[in-house]
């Protein structure tokens, strides 16, 4: 089964910034060459939750699409995520399966869904605006990232993106399919996905929901999914 990865990797210190920016045109030479890897990109964030168009220099990202979790696994213990981890911070690793997208990446399908989904839901939107529609978009986008994070249910969120303003990713962590679809047909959010079918605010998109496998290393100091694991405990 296909297997995903979403790394999240943090920067302190000013040198180490510096590195990882060089590495945005560094890891391009060495990702094609991990074995398993089918698919990757690299991505910063905005300030804040990463849903705003102020560059966060500090909050790097690495998305990987493998053939298996065993090339996962055995991939990310190689440059250039090793070398990134070592670098960083701190840094964590989402496992995900694709169980359900639409949509094009770069005029790519790269997930391959299979099954379904009866726990804890990724959920992955990814956009490329058109620029003509940008300030309308970043209108809307501080408002449904308020809501998000006011949302009892959610357990993760954070926005990345492949070139600031245009190229956007946004991604959520839900404890089941319910409650993500439950937030998705009410308020800002809503009225958003009205306004990107009626104005065309896209000239690419991709929607896609994961099974979460598993997850790695700290954010923020703690567990990234700390409401997940009491509700394990419990």
């Amino acid at each position: 089964m296909q297997s995903v990865s979403l790394s999240l990797f943090r920067f302190d210190r000013a040198l180490a910034r510096l590195w990882v920016l060089g590495q945005m045109g560094a890891a391009r030479f060495a990702l094609p060459r991990v074995e398993g890897l089918q698919f990757w990109k690299l991505c910063g964030s905005g300030t804040g939750e990463g849903f705003t168009p102020r560059p966060n220099w500090s909050t790097w990202a690495i998305l990987a699409v493998w053939t298996d979790q065993t090339a996962a696994r055995a991939g990310l213990e190689r440059p250039p995520f090793a070398r990134w981890r070592a670098k960083a911070d701190e840094s964590a690793t989402f496992f995900l399966e694709p169980f359900s997208a639409r949509g094009h990446w770069s005029g790519a399908r790269p997930f391959s869904p299979e099954g379904q989904s009866d726990g804890p839901v990724a959920a992955m939107t990814r956009a490329t605006v058109r620029p003509s529609r940008a300030l309308r978009f970043w209108g809307r986008v501080p408002d449904i990232s308020a809501k998000v994070g006011a949302d009892p249910n959610v357990l993760f969120k954070i926005g990345i993106g492949e070139v600031p303003l245009l190229h956007q990713v946004t991604f959520s962590i839900w404890p089941d399919t319910e409650s993500m679809a439950a937030f998705a047909r009410r308020g800002p959010h809503a009225e958003a996905i009205r306004a990107v079918r009626e104005e065309g605010w896209f000239n690419e998109e991709l929607y896609a929901r994961f099974r979460l496998a598993g997850v790695t290393g700290t954010w923020q100091g703690r567990n990234p999914l700390p409401k997940l694991e009491k509700q394990e405990a419990a």
